[in-house]
């Protein structure tokens, strides 16, 4: 009982600072989005091939967060865009109040788009918010098309689903009817994307779905 009641009383602290960073987001017009998957499903590859893509007029910015190194922070200042490296040392998750800190490193008034890397799981990061407009869940097929039955409290919290690794289902066990159909029957509001980062099939839809996002914000 008492571990739950501890558990409690950290996720309503986390929630009070996640409305406030949602507050700070809309008074800045800022279009916010959680990236969210297990680890190699793909989420780093994913976001270059988006900044790579963005339109000129939107000013993004990156919050990575990863249990140790800086070594997806690295990749992303390559596209020249601010970013923010979290480590938290062996923790499953990024909390409210880390993003919120990590806000005092962007200019926000210069910003219309962040994207928050996650830590790569499928668990513990379902149950915190971070103050974010979307949640974003990807899975790749190198993964089982049950994923999402394995882990629903994820897709239950999440608004699209990216299906990543199309290129490689000549050579797996994957089904992207099953895994459409195991995610829809959890969230029949998950918008789906399939696409492939190395060869950019599908990728045209993800960036006119972000893009427009974006500007109506």
């Amino acid at each position: 009982m008492s571990v739950v009641t501890v558990e409690r009383k950290i996720l309503k602290k986390n929630d009070e600072i996640a409305g406030e960073n949602r507050m700070i987001f809309r008074n800045h017009h800022l279009f916010t989005l959680n990236m969210l998957s297990s680890p190699g499903s793909g989420k780093t590859t994913l976001l270059e091939k988006t900044l790579a893509q963005l339109p000129k007029e939107i000013k993004c910015a990156v919050i990575e967060g990863d249990v140790q190194t800086d070594n997806d922070a690295r990749r992303i200042e390559k596209y020249q865009v601010p970013v923010v490296q979290i480590v938290t040392n062996g923790g499953c998750h990024l909390e409210a109040k880390l993003i919120q800190d990590a806000l005092d490193n962007f200019k926000l008034q210069d910003l219309n788009l962040l994207i928050i890397e996650n830590v790569g799981n499928l668990v513990c990061p379902a149950n915190y918010d971070l103050g974010e407009d979307k949640k974003i869940v990807l899975v790749s097929t190198t993964e089982g098309d049950d994923k999402p039955l394995k882990y629903p409290s994820m897709f239950r919290v999440s608004d699209v689903l990216v299906i990543n690794k199309i290129d490689l289902l000549p050579y797996v066990d994957f089904s992207l009817e099953q895994v459409r159909k195991n995610a829809l029957q959890i969230n029949p509001d998950l918008e789906v994307f399939e696409v492939s980062c190395r060869t950019g099939e599908g990728l045209e839809n993800w960036m006119k779905w972000l893009v427009t996002a974006t500007r109506g914000r």
